[in-house]
């Protein structure tokens, strides 16, 4: 499971539901205190990676958070359609209605959010699907001719190439019909807008009307000289916005003379939502999807600081994704054989220590690898290799891709798992202590588990791989801290992972 921390502290849990027919990568956040509902949040077109409100901002709101990336095949979509096919639509909806059988609650317990492209989002996904509360700040109502006229790549990738003008109509018709026919009229809608928003007297204004009857609409009119444009009116009232939140993630929908106040079940069984959550991870157990492999250049050599090339495998793979201190270096295309060839420009000299990891077609990651070389410049000498005793070949060091060194893991017990090619055997042991041994499979991956957990603080593995004969080689060590918080529920990833 890949797991990040928000700037102000709230774990984020990256998963994607590859059940419909596109895979649908979120992010979610425990609810504080055991609260039981859910905000759905949309992206607007500016949310850096499309997760909108993903930055720290929604930190304090005490239910459970779902953020939508609204990234598919690399292009936006409004959470609609592709070439107008809708099955995009479908897919966004099947992963809320999963995330919601897995909290065990239901539409009555589900407020979606979003801003601009969001907002509308959050109004159609609200209204279609019978979710109670929907906060829809800004939106867009006649999309089909905003995407046509202000992203024309988003409107070629929604409504086809050339944008037919009966596919603009047929989805600019889409949001106010659906606020005409009244499906939902007991939902809770709250919409803000504002004259100063260029937008306001050709997407907003005009459908206002469509909620008469709507038992309880709610049009926040934000009028103030200090807003200058439409992201502006959002940023304005976030403070109230973050209070409304709250209000109905309590129960509390203002204008409701009936509400329950909290909602709150602290000792709750999550083992349903934490299951769903494990499914989707991004990042897949070594047993599943085996971290890359380097054949090249060996661990603890040396290369030109240009001209150098790396070489690997990682079969089933689509691509190989490297970096160096949290910093992205390349994505290199895995061949039909599993071999993927990697050439970089250039190298400051000295030590290096780059991170890999392998991805499929839809985004999911194998286990972390690492590789540690020198760069050199041509004729410095080379570092001495390590000597061993003479005889019969040793095996190779083992690559360790989990835990990746100097990684907080949880103290109660964290997976090891790597590759050992041509071993039989790996062994574990601290301070001279056997800790245990697992198996080599045939193609070389292994994975252990101590069995017990961790002493908190810092830790160091060595891992070593033997022979069928037992011989044993050079031992790769991995160092770790082991950290006692019941919270985490996976590994804390580095920036930029």
């Amino acid at each position: 499971m890949s797991n990040a921390a928000a700037p102000k502290g709230r774990q984020l849990i990256q998963g994607i539901d590859a059940s419909g027919a596109f895979p649908v990568e979120y992010r979610f956040a425990h609810a504080k205190s055991g609260n039981r509902r859910l905000v759905v949040v949309f992206a607007n077109f500016a949310a850096p990676q499309d997760y909108g409100w993903s930055n720290g901002v929604l930190d304090q709101v005490r239910a459970n958070i779902l953020w939508i990336r609204d990234r598919f095949d690399g292009m936006n979509s409004y959470y609609l359609c592709k070439d107008m096919d809708f099955s995009l639509e479908r897919s966004v909806a099947g992963l809320i209605f999963k995330v919601m059988r897995a909290l065990e609650i239901t539409a009555d317990d589900v407020t979606v959010w979003g801003g601009s492209k969001g907002g509308s989002a959050a109004l159609f996904f609200g209204l279609r699907y019978g979710f109670r509360n929907i906060v829809s700040l800004v939106p867009q109502f006649a999309v089909g001719t905003y995407v046509r006229t202000v992203h024309p790549q988003v409107a070629r990738f929604m409504l086809g190439e050339g944008v037919p003008p009966e596919n603009v109509r047929a989805v600019d018709a889409i949001l106010p019909d659906l606020v005409r026919s009244g499906t939902h009229r007991s939902a809770n809608v709250y919409l803000l807008s504002s004259p100063q928003d260029q937008q306001y007297t050709s997407q907003v204004e005009p459908y206002l009307g469509l909620f008469a009857g709507y038992d309880n609409f709610n049009f926040i009119y934000s009028e103030s000289p200090f807003i200058t444009d439409h992201t502006q009116v959002t940023r304005r009232n976030v403070p109230a916005l973050l209070g409304l939140l709250n209000l109905l993630a309590d129960g509390i929908a203002p204008r409701l003379g009936h509400v329950r106040n909290g909602y709150e079940e602290p000792d709750r069984d999550r083992s349903g939502i934490d299951a769903m959550l494990a499914a989707d991870a991004v990042v897949k157990d070594a047993s599943v999807f085996p971290p890359p492999v380097v054949t090249g250049p060996a661990p603890g050599g040396q290369v030109p600081v240009t001209g150098s090339v790396f070489t690997g495998l990682a079969p089933g793979a689509a691509r190989v994704s490297l970096w160096e201190n949290g910093r992205f270096l390349a994505n290199v295309p895995v061949g039909a054989d599993g071999s993927w060839v990697w050439e970089p420009a250039q190298w400051s000299p000295g030590r290096h220590l780059v991170r890999l990891y392998a991805a499929d077609g839809a985004g999911f990651q194998s286990p972390r690898t690492q590789i540690e070389f020198t760069a050199a410049a041509a004729g410095a000498a080379a570092p001495s290799p390590p000597v061993f005793p003479s005889g019969p070949a040793l095996p190779a060091a083992p690559v360790v891709g989990t835990p990746a060194s100097y990684q907080e893991v949880p103290a109660a017990g964290t997976p090891f798992s790597g590759f050992a090619a041509g071993a039989a055997r790996v062994r574990f042991r601290e301070a001279g202590i056997d800790l245990g041994a697992c198996p080599v499979a045939p193609d070389g991956g292994w994975a252990w588990h101590p069995g017990r957990p961790w002493l908190p603080g810092p830790h160091l593995v060595e891992v070593v791989a033997a022979d069928h004969h037992g011989v044993e080689g050079p031992p790769t060590g991995v160092a770790f801290t082991a950290v006692d918080t019941s919270a985490s529920l996976g590994y804390h990833v580095p920036p930029g992972r």
